[in-house]
This record gives structure tokens, C-alpha cells and sequence, in this order.
């Protein structure tokens, strides 16, 4: 006689789906977030095309990240949700590095290592800043 498969238990199969659903809703947040994410890169790039363009989405989402993933640490208000579609789905699309290295690889020597330089120091002041506007926001003096 061959082995029956036994049939799970409604409380088994509720977990599947349970599993599948919130793996469906992760999905759409971060999808969400990266269509309102590109569709800001492009409005920036409408005003301010080429490096400084760039460079002004790479700091800006730089702010946005620091503040988004530290304010998780000093006082918890975002949702994970919140998070997913911030800073995974909406930043993710904003910013854009491919674009900042095609830039500075085109670019004369001069402009080459201005334009790194710019970018790496305003980047990190741009995650500093957004760490210190974290603590501000979650009471934290250290």
C-alpha cells in the first residue's frame, strides 16, 4: 500500500497563507515606495539635470536614510512598514549611484574628483545630519 499525503490542518494552511500574504504586502510597500521614489528622481532631474542633480538626490536621500534608520534606534515611532516603504522602496529608487559613477567616469579630471569629494563628504554629513535630527526627534543627548 503507498503512503497517503496527509492533509494539513486549518491551522497550518493559515500559516502559509499568512506567510504569503505578508510576503505579498512587503512586496507592494516597497514597490510603492520605489514609484514615488523614481518619479521624484525624475522631477529633480527636470530642475537640476546631470551631476548636480545627482548629487543633490544622493545627499538628499543620504539626510533621509540617516535619519530613517536612526530614528529606529533612538525612539522607535516609524513602523516597520513605514520603514520597508521609505527607505528600502522610495530611497532605493531616489538615489541613484550607477548614475553618480556613469557621471563621474565622463567627466575631465577636474570635475572627476571634485565630484567624488562632493559626493562622499556630503553624503556622510548627509547621514551625520540625519542621525543627529533622530536624536533630536527621540530625546536622545548623547
Amino acid at each position: 500500500m503507498l503512503p497517503t499525503r496527509r492533509k494539513p490542518s486549518l491551522r497550518e494552511a493559515g500559516g502559509s497563507a499568512s506567510k504569503l500574504l505578508k510576503t505579498v504586502e512587503t512586496v507592494v510597500l516597497i514597490a510603492v515606495g520605489g514609484f514615488v521614489g523614481s518619479n521624484l528622481r525624475y522631477a529633480v532631474d527636470l530642475v537640476a539635470a546631470g551631476p548636480e542633480g545627482t548629487l543633490l538626490v544622493n545627499v538628499a536621500g543620504s539626510f533621509l536614510l540617516g535619519f530613517v534608520l536612526y530614528e529606529v534606534l533612538y525612539s522607535g515611532v516609524l513602523t516597520g512598514r513605514t520603514r520597508l516603504v521609505v527607505a528600502t522602496g522610495l530611497l532605493s529608487s531616489f538615489t541613484t549611484y550607477s548614475t553618480f559613477v556613469l557621471e563621474t567616469a565622463t567627466a575631465v579630471p577636474r570635475v572627476l574628483v571634485a565630484n567624488v569629494v562632493a559626493s562622499y563628504a556630503l553624503g556622510f554629513a548627509g547621514v551625520l545630519t540625519g542621525r543627529w535630527l533622530a536624536r533630536a526627534v527621540g530625546g536622545d543627548d548623547g
